[in-house]
C-alpha cells in the first residue's frame, strides 16, 4: 500500500506532517545523544564545558550562562550521564519507532505517539512547575498540538485504511 504522507491535502496535513518530521528529528537527536552521554566521562564533559566557556569568561567574569555550566559541569557524575543517557535513549528510540510506524501507516502507532507524548506533557508540567523553563512551555505547547493533531490525523487515517482492510 503506497504511503498516504507528504501529499497533504489542506493546511492542517502540512502541519501534522511537519511536527511528525520534528518528532522524528528529535527523536534522532535523542538517540545519538543518549548513546553519547552513555559514552562520556565526567571529566571530559568538565574539561569541554572549560574549554568552550574560558573566552566569554575572561571577557565577563559575571557571565551567568558560563558560571552556571561550569558550576554544573564540576558536580556531574557518571551516575547522572548514565541516567540521562538512558532517559534521552529509550526517548529518542519510542519515538523514532512511532514515527516510522506511522510512516508506514500503522494505526497503532498513532495511539502509541498520543500516550507517549501526553506522558511526556504530565512529566514536562511537573518540570515547568519548578524550573518555569520558557523553552520547556514551549516543547510542551508544541507537543499539545502534535497530540491533537495525531488524533485528528488517526481518525482520519482509521477511516481511509478501515475501507482498504474492510475490501
Amino acid at each position: 500500500m503506497a504511503s498516504k504522507y507528504f501529499r497533504a491535502q489542506n493546511s492542517l496535513d502540512k502541519v501534522f506532517e511537519v511536527g511528525i518530521i520534528l518528532k522524528g528529528l528529535n527523536g534522532l537527536a535523542e538517540t545519538i545523544s543518549g548513546i553519547f552521554l552513555l559514552l562520556i566521562n565526567p571529566d571530559t564533559v568538565s574539561w569541554a564545558v572549560n574549554w568552550l566557556t574560558h573566552s566569554e569568561l575572561k571577557s565577563d567574569p559575571h557571565d551567568f550562562i558560563s558560571n552556571h555550566l561550569v558550576h554544573w559541569s564540576r558536580d556531574v557524575s557518571k551516575g547522572s550521564l548514565v541516567f540521562l543517557g538512558l532517559y534521552l535513549l529509550s526517548h529518542g528510540v519510542a519515538k523514532l519507532i512511532l514515527v516510522i510506524e506511522i510512516l508506514r501507516e500503522r494505526l497503532w502507532a498513532y495511539i502509541g505517539l498520543i500516550v507517549l507524548t501526553i506522558f511526556f506533557i504530565l512529566y514536562q508540567t511537573y518540570e515547568i512547575i519548578f524550573s518555569h523553563s520558557i523553552g520547556m512551555i514551549l516543547l510542551t505547547i508544541f507537543d499539545i498540538v502534535i497530540v491533537c493533531l495525531t488524533f485528528i490525523e488517526y481518525g482520519k487515517q482509521k477511516k481511509v485504511l478501515g475501507k482498504v482492510e474492510g475490501e
